[in-house]
């Protein structure tokens, strides 16, 4: 009995300790992917028709609409976001999305 706490004990450190290497991630990080279009300072691309996270009609995007966008692509432009659903876990769409409102300042 004893020997089988001790192992439940050591996995689940074991477990807790590696989880959340995996699971956090900084919206910076995630971000480093959108900065292609959307620049270090998510100012945008005026030569690709992307605007400024600075915008007052992106500023006033819920954070839901902005999660959207990012899961299933939009845009009216000639270059239309594309879709990170599958490509970018809950997780990360909810850090960027976070890391989007401090480059709003």
């Amino acid at each position: 009995m004893k020997f089988n706490l001790t192992v439940a004990a050591a996995s689940l450190l074991a477990v807790s300790l590696a989880t959340p290497a995996f699971a956090q991630t900084s919206g910076a990080d995630v971000y480093k992917k959108c900065q292609g279009c959307h620049g270090a300072t998510g100012a945008g691309n005026a030569g690709m028709k992307i605007a400024s996270f600075k915008t007052p009609a992106v500023v006033k995007e819920s954070d839901a609409a902005l999660t959207a966008t990012i899961k299933n692509g939009g845009g009216a432009g000639p270059i239309k976001m594309p879709a990170y659903a599958g490509k970018l876990s809950d997780d990360q769409i909810k850090a960027v999305v976070g890391y989007i409102r401090t480059l709003q300042k």
